[in-house]
């Protein structure tokens, strides 16, 4: 179905505010009962939603984006290919030159997405707001109504998105004429927009799995207080032996590195569009790239111990994925795009990296995209607990009808090693994590993170004392 396009220009008229839009998208939609924690879980629900099981999977992308107050896409693929717009807090103005569109992406030369930084009015209202418009998807997202009657609003109806670009046309020609024909021109370049009448039935179920993921509460209540008279810790202790206590624990624990990752996306954002600025002085330009570093490593590191889980939960969890669902990877260009990035990580433990990747050797068979983070993630395992100073050398040789990665290390006590490339022990905390009770350093365990690299079509092998080696099939 083709969604029609916004009226042409025709003069400046009064300025819709996006309490309007809201308002639009909300015509016909329940009043809602939740309240403001309740909304937020399902407003960070549905955007996870959306990217992750309905964008993401149909790359390369064409489309546009217009979010409030801040952005609401933090996936990099769909910020790097989507044309978007923001309407931002004043504040940010007093940070940013006027010109200046807040950028997702750091101050260096590689390609990444940009959205165009519009005025946020005080009528606006500060509601997240959030359209999407591909020529095979378009949908509304947003948060409305008083503190105790909160709802999400998704439309996919192009009644109310054509109405909804209508009302943000008349705002852009009040507030920005050239924001307006930008969009015009995003819109023709689309060509034929489809509506698919079975989004809703698709979207909907999605959005309450993730939910219930995300709300484990109300399923561990009953296994910590139970009716029994025996004693609560007795009861706990042996709760946590069975499938639906593990399958809780791991609920949790993907809503919580999903709660971690989101805001720290955000944070991210903000601060590499800051980044982009000439006049910073160099010491505030050092801090905010830690703090960019620093961010970047959590969320990966927070979206390995999701994964884990999610994998932990899904029946046939030990089976690596069917060769359709993976691609030929050539796993040395990989390492040596990943190199700057490695060594920044490790420049801020006092650790040094070398590569060495021998020439001329096969792809592999693996999913590159999840790959670049698990190998992030096992070079930040394997050097967590490595003294300042040490070398990390990252090999790769071929090795018969496979390719072999090596991680080993250099200026310590090989003899401490716990078989993991460092000296911490650790102890397991339930089904996908373990922890150093000394530091309180919370990584994958051996057993997740061999999961992992088998779903990816790799093996992971290790021996205390000799670091740790990844075998990958060739194609």
């Amino acid at each position: 179905m083709r969604l029609s396009r916004p009226p042409g220009p025709h003069g400046p008229g009064p300025l819709v505010s996006l309490a309007d839009l809201r308002r639009c998208l909300a015509e016909g939609v329940p009043t809602g009962v939740g309240n403001e924690d309740c909304a937020r879980r399902q407003w960070w629900a549905a955007l996870a939603t959306l990217q992750e099981d309905f964008l993401l999977p149909h790359q390369p992308l064409q489309g546009l984006w217009l979010a409030a107050p801040l952005p609401a896409l933090y996936e990099p693929a769909l910020l790097q290919q989507l044309q978007g717009w923001v309407w931002a807090p004043s504040d940010l103005d007093g940070l940013l030159p006027s010109p200046a569109p807040l950028l997702p992406g750091a101050g260096n030369p590689a390609p990444c997405g940009s959205f165009q930084r519009l005025a946020l009015a005080e009528e606006d209202g500060t509601d997240p707001l959030l359209l999407v418009i591909t020529p095979q998807l378009q949908v509304a997202l947003c948060l409305d109504g008083p503190a105790e009657g909160r709802r999400l609003i998704v439309r996919f109806d192009p009644e109310a998105l054509s109405e909804a670009l209508g009302l943000i046309h008349g705002r852009l020609l009040s507030q920005d004429p050239a924001a307006s024909a930008d969009l015009r021109s995003a819109l023709e370049r689309l060509g034929p927009l489809r509506s698919d009448d079975q989004l809703g039935l698709r979207f909907w179920p999605r959005l309450g799995e993730r939910l219930a993921a995300m709300a484990p509460s109300l399923t561990l209540q009953p296994l910590v207080h139970g009716g029994s008279d025996r004693p609560a810790q007795a009861q706990e202790r042996q709760a946590s032996d069975t499938p639906r206590a593990v399958s809780s624990e791991l609920a949790l624990l993907e809503a919580l590195t999903h709660e971690v990752r989101t805001p720290l996306a955000t944070i991210r954002t903000l601060i590499r569009s800051l980044l982009r600025r000439n006049d910073l002085p160099s010491v505030v330009r050092q801090r905010l790239e830690q703090i960019d570093g620093e961010c970047s490593e959590q969320i990966d590191r927070f979206g390995l111990i999701f994964l884990a889980a999610e994998l932990q939960r899904q029946p046939g969890c030990e089976q690596p994925l069917e060769s359709h669902d993976l691609a030929r990877t050539d796993l040395s260009a990989v390492l040596h795009q990943q190199q700057e990035l490695w060594q920044r990580q490790l420049a801020r433990r006092g650790l040094d990296l070398e590569l060495a990747v021998a020439d001329g050797l096969s792809p592999v068979l693996s999913d590159p995209a999840r790959l670049e983070t698990m190998l992030g993630g096992l070079i930040d395992r394997f050097s967590r607990g490595l003294p300042s100073g040490s070398r990390v050398t990252v090999s790769l040789l071929p090795a018969g009808s496979r390719l072999k990665l090596q991680l080993n290390s250099e200026g310590h006590d090989p003899s401490e090693n716990d078989g993991m490339g460092n000296g911490e022990q650790r102890e397991l905390v339930g089904p996908v994590l373990s922890w150093n009770p000394t530091t309180g350093s919370l990584q994958l365990s051996r057993q997740a993170t061999q999961r992992l690299f088998h779903r990816l079509g790799g093996r992971l092998t290790e021996r205390n004392g000799s670091g740790l080696t990844v075998f990958f099939p060739v194609c």
